[in-house]
């Protein structure tokens, strides 16, 4: 016992200085999604969620931002990426509608879709596949992540401010939401390709609600069945909801389709070596 405990330590010792990115091949006939490394960065951050100010709604706050290192897909999920996991039963069949060509992103994908599509690759591949928080996002999307506040501590009717999210989500929307082929929206400056196109992207963080006193928010209630996601805006939208048009939208215009963009997390060839070592 004393034996294997000293071997154990040892071998810990030379893991620990192995500080290289272990980057596995996929699997036989598995198409590894294309990822982009980014440095960490700070940003500035509009807080997701409702926030209430003497009942009224008003802007979130502002907040600076420090957003470790990633690495995320490039290109959102396409239909046969996603469609390779349905054949094995591991995730949802999606509607006979949806394109199967592999030139087109995976739409009419729920937030339990998107979570059983990372279950399933995290376990073909050995790594670590999840959704992006929507802080994580929105670092990722650099310029093209939008600024949703819209002044709204000016409105008094709730109504108005209603019209007011709906008139600026409506303006920024585009006009033809048929889905296009990977890559038509473009690559922001830090490589990712349809950042805020016409498919808007699942995100892990859920919808939280807001008091703010004295110009201090606190979390009033968590909604983890209604998440954030992120498109040519902010929205919040049911976590089972595979078209946000048809209802499940929590908060203003709905997003014209629903797909996935996950972030691979980086395991050093140390940590393999350490979960190799685990049965000493």
């Amino acid at each position: 016992m004393v034996i294997r405990l000293k071997l154990a330590a040892k071998l810990g010792l030379i893991a620990a200085s192995l500080t290289a990115v272990y980057v596995p091949a996929p699997p036989a006939g598995l198409e590894a999604p294309q990822t982009i490394a980014l440095e960490a960065s700070t940003i500035a951050y509009r807080v997701a969620g409702d926030f209430q100010e003497d009942r009224r709604t008003v802007d979130a706050p502002l907040q600076t931002r420090a957003i470790p290192s990633l690495r995320i897909m490039k290109y959102q999920l396409n239909g046969g990426q996603y469609d390779a996991c349905v054949a094995e039963r591991a995730c949802p069949a999606r509607a006979r509608s949806e394109s199967l060509d592999p030139r087109f992103p995976a739409a009419s994908l729920s937030y339990e879709d998107a979570r059983a599509y990372a279950a399933w690759l995290s376990d073909k591949t050995g790594e670590t596949w999840r959704l992006p928080s929507d802080e994580e996002w929105r670092a990722a999307a650099g310029s093209r992540a939008r600024d949703d506040a819209l002044g709204l501590s000016k409105y008094a009717d709730p109504s108005d401010r209603w019209l007011a999210r709906y008139d600026a989500e409506s303006a920024a929307a585009r006009d033809d939401e048929r889905l296009r082929p990977l890559g038509s929206f473009g690559v922001n400056e830090r490589g990712l390709a349809d950042l805020s196109g016409n498919v808007w992207e699942w995100t892990q963080s859920c919808f939280v609600r807001y008091a703010v006193d004295g110009g201090v928010p606190r979390a009033v209630t968590t909604n983890c069945g209604v998440r954030v996601v992120e498109g040519e805006h902010r929205a919040y939208v049911v976590d089972f909801i595979r078209d946000a048009r048809a209802g499940g939208c929590a908060v203003g215009k709905p997003p014209a389709h629903l797909g996935v963009r996950l972030v691979r997390e980086e395991r050093t060839l140390a940590a393999r070596v350490r979960r190799s070592l685990s049965w000493i």
